[in-house]
């Protein structure tokens, strides 16, 4: 085991001219200084050959702890190991270890060694250092110089022994600055213990007292110690002292209540001869990093970092605005620029309390969990507080815009780690931010599953923290029910928001805007859900109660009028929705005026209501209409410009004009690569709708292949598991089976329904549909009865999560009914300029009748509908 917290090089000397002859009557070996004893049970590991390695080449090798922090990791140990060894082999005539802890320590050590192996005069320390490396120089007799606890590279400066074959020099540090290495000397980083190694060391020190373990807990222990190695001596001394097993001592360990100090032995009760516990080894190399340039500033940054990820902190948190203005209140005030906060990381990279990895922007700070707790142990309750503020604002300035696999995925774990350190002190002033973006990011990444556990224990701890009539505890159980709404609970969603509701009117009362908010979530929710009747009725209610509340010239009265005429539309009341959308125009004309956006808005839902009801070519027109006023009034590069470019593209594909959908895709493109850029989500959008509107253009082929492309391109941008990417995945099996590769289809969609169901859970909605397009294509490759098989096993569960008035079990029990027996075909129907109903079919596809459907609007047709009807005879 080791003992010390140093890092170690080994070396040659440089060219001198000048020789010191050796002092007469030496008795040879000599050994000046004392080598620290062995630790009891010091384990073998690869940094012992690592160093044999080193020496053998006779360069200088400087090991010091590089992946997970400074002191602690043994590498006094290790060089003492290597030169009792060599000592004891008779390798060297001259073995020299001396404390190196200042330039002062050095040359007294020199001059001992001076005096005794070249006549030096100890009376003149410096002298007699120049001396006796002028020996070492000159001499024939092998030697072995070890230099431990090097504090400063600086003070080796004229004192590095100079190249001699028979020579070799060791020096421990905590530092890894640049003037360590090059000159023949060479760096050997020497890390943590394995977790083999550390539990090895741990039993044996257990079994030398007589003791043995549960193996589980030994393991544990040592993953809570971060396979440090002082850590481990001195816990383990503790325990045994105290006469704990493994799992007491951690059960004390975890207690947040306890400093370091508490669970490890007294300063006269350490192992090994150690000098200083965990905490004060480290506090050392704080003090030498906080001096370094720019001074002052490399503690208050550790400070922030002791309350964030050890295993990885974007460096863009540490040095955003909130970070740089937390280290100007620690510099009298002076204004720190982001410079001076990566020159501070580097100062503690230097000194080995955090490892800076990666490039940047994607550079990361790594930093050994107990050396955040000895940080943490230092800060009294308020400016702990104060570290958890400039913590939380740091992590929400730093939140990337797209949250994928990468960015969102290293904040977000930050932020659960700031939780885990902070506990209540993030809640004093109500529910968190950062815990609110961390639920939101897990949403926008798709991860629908672990969004739900996130809001589920936030509710819990709103609950504790805050109590259960607290406006934020209200407004986290919002999210909790959303999301297990998405998971596919949506009649739960209902239930849970009914009671909402109920809490809201008693603790806020009904005109309060968050009870107003419930109305309309509920609304929201029955729709979700497949309760058309329902749904009307609660948008209705929600309609009753802004207008008593707000009256009806308030924007979200009149939004609430157009939810009304949407959902009446949904429910079969078609001549109903266009009639109230039209009166809300109207309505808005005069409140806001033609050129508001809310006005257009009313327009755009208009144009959607009229394709639906089946003017297609109506709808485009009507959303030409809308572009050339949005062009004027909110420009090019507005969003809802480019959205109504979007639905002028699909509802041209929906009316049959499949180049014309093309050409409008790639129109949208182009714009939203000249203003968002190749990688922004909506230019992946609207290459998605490109290459869908080619496909049904005919090229399936190169819908496919289209698709493949943006696929890897959202992978590398969005990451697995963001809803775009599944969803590219979906299109592009389709699309591989609609140009005849059934089998890569079906290889395809099942591995997708597995991301499914780890990422959204079994009861999403898109989890059922791809089961839906797995069954497809089961039937499209000639397995009827798979597919039936499949779909109604898909029914249950459409009605358990959707319930029966769902419009997508009407769909399931159709597609039951084709795979089964009968085919699906398609008439048209409309109402001709003189009155008269008029139909045609029967066509084998939905398309082909469209088509038809254009024919007769240009005729003067109104009200064109397809239906579909499914045949009694087997396909």
């Amino acid at each position: 085991m080791q003992a010390s917290d140093r890092g170690i090089a080994v070396g040659r000397a440089e060219h001198v001219t000048y020789q010191v002859a050796p002092s007469p009557g030496v008795a040879w070996p000599q050994r000046i200084g004392v080598i620290p004893e062995q630790a009891s049970c010091f384990q073998h590991r690869g940094a012992v050959d690592a160093l044999d390695a080193a020496v053998a080449r006779g360069g200088t090798a400087v090991l010091c702890q590089v992946l997970s922090g400074t002191g602690g990791v043994g590498k006094t140990q290790l060089a003492a190991h290597y030169a009792r060894r060599r000592w004891q082999a008779g390798d060297v005539d001259l073995l020299v270890w001396a404390t190196a802890g200042n330039r002062d320590a050095i040359v007294s050590a020199y001059a001992r060694a001076g005096a005794a192996v070249a006549g030096a005069d100890s009376g003149d320390p410096e002298e007699a250092a120049r001396d006796f490396l002028a020996w070492l120089e000159t001499t024939r007799r092998p030697w072995l110089v070890v230099l431990d606890d090097v504090a400063d590279p600086g003070d080796l400066r004229g004192l590095w022994p100079r190249r001699n074959p028979v020579g070799r020099v060791v020096v421990t540090t905590r530092r890894r600055d640049a003037v360590l290495t090059g000159s023949g000397r060479e760096l050997v980083p020497v890390g943590l213990f394995t977790a083999a190694e550390a539990t090895a060391y741990l039993n044996a020190t257990l079994a030398a007292h007589g003791r043995q373990e549960d193996p589980e807990q030994v393991l544990r222990l040592a993953q809570d110690l971060g396979f440090l190695p002082l850590a481990l001596a001195q816990a383990v001394a503790y325990l045994i002292d105290r006469g704990l097993d493994c799992a007491s001592y951690r059960a004390r360990f975890a207690d947040r209540r306890r400093r370091l100090a508490d669970i490890l032995p007294e300063d006269g009760a350490l192992p090994d001869e150690q000098r200083r516990t965990v905490a004060a080894t480290w506090s050392l190399s704080v003090d030498l990093a906080d001096r370094l340039r720019p001074a002052g500033l490399a503690r208050p940054l550790l400070r922030v970092a002791s309350v964030l990820n050890a295993n990885g902190i974007p460096v863009t948190v540490l040095t955003g605005p909130p970070a740089l203005e937390y280290l100007g209140s620690h510099v009298g005030g002076r204004e720190v620029d982001e410079e001076d906060a990566h020159d501070a990381l580097h100062c503690l990279h230097r000194l080995n309390l955090v490892d800076l990895a990666g490039d940047a922007p994607a550079s990361r700070v790594r930093i050994h969990a107990l050396i955040q707790r000895a940080t943490r142990d230092q800060f009294g309750p308020d400016e702990f507080d104060g570290v958890v503020r400039v913590a939380e604002r740091a992590l929400m300035h730093a939140w990337p815009e797209i949250d994928n696999g990468g960015s969102g995925g290293d904040v977000r774990a930050n932020a659960e780690a700031l939780h885990a350190h902070a506990g209540a002190r993030l809640w004093r002033d109500g529910a968190p931010a950062v815990l609110y973006q961390v639920g939101r990011s897990l949403g926008r990444a798709g991860l629908a599953v672990s969004a739900t556990q996130h809001w589920e224990q936030m509710v819990a701890d709103a609950r504790r923290h805050l109590g259960p009539d607290h406006p934020d505890t209200l407004t986290v159980r919002v999210a909790l029910i959303e999301w297990r709404g998405v998971s596919g609970d949506r009649a739960g969603a209902v239930r849970a928001l009914e009671e909402l509701l109920a809490d809201r009117l008693r603790v806020l009362g009904p005109d309060h805007p968050d009870t107003l908010n419930a109305h309309a979530l509920i609304a929201d929710w029955r729709e979700k859900a497949g309760d058309r009747t329902g749904t009307v009725r609660a948008t209705e209610r929600l309609l009753a109660e802004r207008l008593r509340v707000l009256g009806p010239d308030h924007p979200d009265t009149l939004a609430a009028r157009a939810l009304v005429a949407e959902r009446r539309g949904a429910a079969g009341d078609r001549a109903g929705a266009m009639r109230e959308l039209t009166e809300l125009l109207a309505e808005r004309l005069r409140v806001f005026g033609p050129d508001h956006p809310d006005t257009l808005i009313t327009r755009a839902r208009i144009a959607e209501r009229r394709g639906q009801s089946g003017d297609r070519a109506g709808a485009v027109r009507a959303l030409e209409e809308l572009l050339a006023d949005r062009l004027r009034v909110l420009g090019p590069d507005h969003p809802d410009t480019l959205a109504t470019r979007a639905r002028i593209a699909e509802w041209r594909g929906q009316s049959g004009d499949r180049a014309g959908a093309v050409a409008a895709a790639e129109d949208l493109l182009a714009e939203q690569r000249r203003v968002r850029g190749p990688d922004h989500p909506d230019t992946l959008g609207a290459r998605a709708l490109l290459a869908q509107r080619r496909g049904a253009a005919g090229d399936r082929a190169g819908a496919a292949e289209a698709l493949a492309a943006l696929l890897a391109d959202r992978l590398r941008v969005l990451g697995p598991d963001h809803p775009d990417t599944l969803a590219t995945r979906a299109r592009l099996a389709e699309w591989r089976g609609a140009a005849g590769d059934r089998e890569g289809a079906m290889r395809a969609l099942r591995e997708l329904l597995a991301e499914r169901l780890r990422v959204l859970g079994p009861d999403h909605r898109e989890t059922l549909a791809t089961r839906a397009s797995i069954a497809e294509t089961l039937g499209a490759a000639g397995d009827r009865a798979g597919a039936v098989r499949a779909l109604e096993e898909l029914l249950v569960d459409r009605l358990r999560v959707l319930g029966p008035e769902h419009r997508d079990i009407a769909a399931t029990r159709k597609r039951i009914a084709y795979w089964r027996a009968g085919q699906v075909r398609y008439y048209l129907r409309w109402r001709a300029a003189d009155g008269s109903e008029q139909s045609m079919g029967p066509f084998a596809h939905a398309a082909t009748a469209r088509q038809a459907g254009a024919w007769a609007e240009r005729g003067g047709g109104t009200g064109v509908e397809v239906v579909e009807e499914t045949t009694s005879d087997p396909p």
